[in-house]
């Protein structure tokens, strides 16, 4: 494992268990008066964050939520906005607004959207959620955002989560399930294929798509190990353990968000 994953995963560790754990110890440790200058400190920028957010200048309240985060690292409320951070970045994806990880293209005569979204290794999905697109058609001449950021996913098995992540940046985090007596297996592969409402071909039976018991979901995300990959569940209440034969296992909700964003060639991660 290299030292890079190693300190991620490390980073991320403590962001969802030491931090709610410090937050308590500075309660007790300081001062009420402090306490309640540091509270009414805080609350300032969260309303800055919530107008700013109110007249849709996104990357600002982002910007606000992150000071937050940067500066009352020992508040109950780090939690809370980071995941408001996270949900601002699937907003900030899925808009036309641009970003430091996207560009303004100009439709050419003879592109497609496929074409497009190879040439900058993105999808075809998330140019046309990005852009309000509601079929394949373009027009020549028109400008739309495409993301030219590379994404990369990390599994971590102990804390039974994904991040996804674009240039180091946390994108987003996703409760998952994983391998049962700790049979994910762990170290770097790639994403090989993606399959939209997939058969599961399982021992000794064809179970169709759409079947209730089709554990697949409604999205796959085939990993460069064979038979195992990124996939929905039929059985929401297995996420958050290890519950599965190997596979990582995501809400249908999410497992289709995540199959927008990310194109084949995709980095996966996996540690223990």
């Amino acid at each position: 494992m290299n030292k890079k994953v190693l300190i991620i995963a490390g980073i991320i560790s403590i962001m969802l268990i030491a931090g709610i754990v410090l937050a308590v110890q500075g309660r007790r440790g300081g001062s009420d008066a402090g306490q309640r200058e540091e509270a009414l400190s805080a609350q300032v920028l969260v309303n800055q964050a919530k107008d700013l957010q109110a007249r849709g200048d996104l990357s600002g309240a982002k910007a606000v939520y992150q000071k937050l985060v940067n500066d009352f690292s020992n508040s109950g409320e780090v939690m809370n906005w980071q995941q408001r951070i996270e949900a601002i970045n699937i907003r900030l994806l899925f808009s036309p607004a641009l970003t430091t990880k996207s560009v303004l293209y100009e439709i050419k005569s003879g592109d497609t959207l496929s074409k497009i979204a190879h040439k900058y290794k993105t999808t075809a999905d998330l140019i046309r959620k990005s852009n309000n697109l509601s079929g394949d058609v373009i027009v020549p001449g028109r400008k739309i955002k495409v993301w030219n950021a590379p994404f990369a996913i990390l599994v971590d098995k102990s804390l039974n989560i994904l991040i996804l992540k674009s240039d180091e940046e946390i994108i987003k985090t996703y409760v998952v399930a994983t391998g049962k007596d700790n049979s994910t297996p762990v170290g770097t592969f790639k994403i090989t294929s993606k399959l939209v409402n997939p058969t599961w071909f399982k021992a000794g039976a064809v179970v169709p798509a759409g079947s209730p018991g089709n554990i697949l979901g409604t999205r796959w995300m085939g990993l460069d190990k064979p038979s195992y990959g990124i996939h929905g569940t039929t059985d929401p209440q297995s996420l958050g353990k290890q519950a599965t034969q190997g596979c990582v296992r995501m809400a249908n909700s999410e497992v289709e968000e995540l199959y927008a964003i990310v194109p084949l060639g995709t980095e996966v991660v996996i540690v223990d």
